[in-house]
């Protein structure tokens, strides 16, 4: 249940002139260059101690959000022209100590896409990724290219979106403190924005060991889409990247770019460092975001500490137990110590920077169950048979 005091009420609407762009989606188009480039656009990260084996962590990485079941086979591909890379901080500074990349092949049906993985040892992990498919009934079985040698799991392709929240409830909040008419009921509607729509997710699990450093336990992590810096059109259609590799998005903590940075600001925010973070890059702006919105100035500190003063990392605490099913559950082992697909961090997030005063959108859950095992993602959705009645997209 939503309690808003009208000090609150006037501190989002602050927030939302000042933003001037959607707001509160994760990081699905948060940017202009990431809505005009959709192969490079993070939806989210997220990190977790393996409920089933704390010697390991998870990492999953969502890019190209929206996706109808009924495009599953037209947009359930890998753009072999982008890097996707995982940076990992594990000595307690901004600057990344290790780094996980992904990179895919062209796809030549029906044979699938092939994925190549480095590795922070050196190793390397080649993995086919599971084909999409839009006439099956049943999403397809998830193709796991597990290495007894390093102990790595992998995982890619199209899933269900594991976000959920309510996006237009929260617009129409907006709208009716901009009528004079704060109506909170408008955000206990319930209905997922992202339900009923599909994602392409990569999973890796990994042994901790390979990604710890002189932080110990504490291991932070950021999520990169990158190209190379100039793009050619061959003859056939065909695209090359040469040059060097420019970063077009990045992703730690989630809603740091989509709810603190101002619109004129996404893109440099999406092209900058986690070294740029903490040398203050980007602090002015996320205070005056935070004063807006009224948070008080201990909370801004704390916010600060978590997202600006080390970087943008999403940071897990790999001592601490994650046990549960859908991924893990307890609430010792959730977000902000990493992040777990049912940790609801919309929730988390407005009611820390509203001062503690608790503040949801009825959206707790995600409308498909998690897997109870890696990659731990929903099952993709397909179309469904002749004559179903079909509420599965909530908008």
């Amino acid at each position: 249940m939503l309690r808003m005091s009208p000090r609150a009420c006037a501190a989002f609407l602050l927030f939302a002139l000042s933003l001037s762009a959607p707001i509160f989606a994760a990081d699905h188009g948060e940017s202009p260059n990431n809505a005009y480039d959709r192969a490079t656009d993070i939806a989210d990260v997220y990190f977790f101690v393996d409920p089933g084996d704390s010697s390991k962590v998870v990492l999953l990485f969502t890019i190209t959000g929206f996706i109808v079941p009924g495009e599953n086979v037209n947009f359930g591909l890998f753009d072999p022209n982008v890097r996707y890379s995982l940076r990992f901080e594990n000595s307690g500074d901004a600057r990344p100590d290790a780094f996980i990349d992904v990179m895919f092949g062209p796809r030549r049906p029906p044979e699938p896409q092939m994925a190549t993985i480095n590795f922070p040892d050196g190793s390397t992990l080649r993995a086919p990724v599971t084909n999409p498919s839009n006439t099956a009934p049943q999403s397809p079985t998830p193709v796991i290219t597990s290495d007894n040698a390093t102990g790595v799991s992998f995982f890619a392709g199209e899933t269900d979106d594991p976000f959920f929240f309510d996006i237009p409830g929260f617009g129409r909040f907006i709208g009716s403190i901009l009528g004079g008419r704060p109506d909170p009921s408008v955000l206990q509607r319930g209905r997922d924005t992202f339900a009923g729509y599909n994602i392409l997710s990569i999973a890796i699990r990994v042994p901790i060991s390979m990604l710890r450093g002189s932080s110990g336990n504490i291991i932070g992590v950021n999520g990169a889409t990158e190209r190379r810096q100039h793009q050619s059109i061959l003859p056939g259609g065909i695209i090359e990247g040469r040059g060097r590799w420019v970063q077009q998005d990045r992703a730690g903590i989630p809603a740091v770019n989509v709810a603190l940075i101002p619109f004129a600001r996404k893109n440099a925010y999406n092209s900058a460092t986690m070294i740029d973070d903490a040398n203050l890059m980007f602090a002015n702006d996320i205070i005056g975001t935070l004063r807006a919105l009224g948070t008080n100035e201990p909370t801004i500190n704390a916010l600060a500490n978590l997202a600006v003063l080390r970087g943008d990392y999403s940071r897990l605490n790999t001592s601490i137990p994650n046990v549960g099913p859908g991924g893990g559950n307890n609430a010792a082992a959730g977000f902000p110590n990493g992040r777990r697909p049912q940790d609801d961090v919309i929730d988390t997030i407005l009611t820390l920077v509203a001062n503690g005063t608790r503040i949801g959108d009825s959206v707790d859950l995600n409308e498909v169950t998690f897997r109870d095992e890696f990659p731990f993602l929903a099952p993709s959705h397909q179309p469904f048979p002749p004559g179903t009645i079909d509420d599965r997209t909530r908008n």
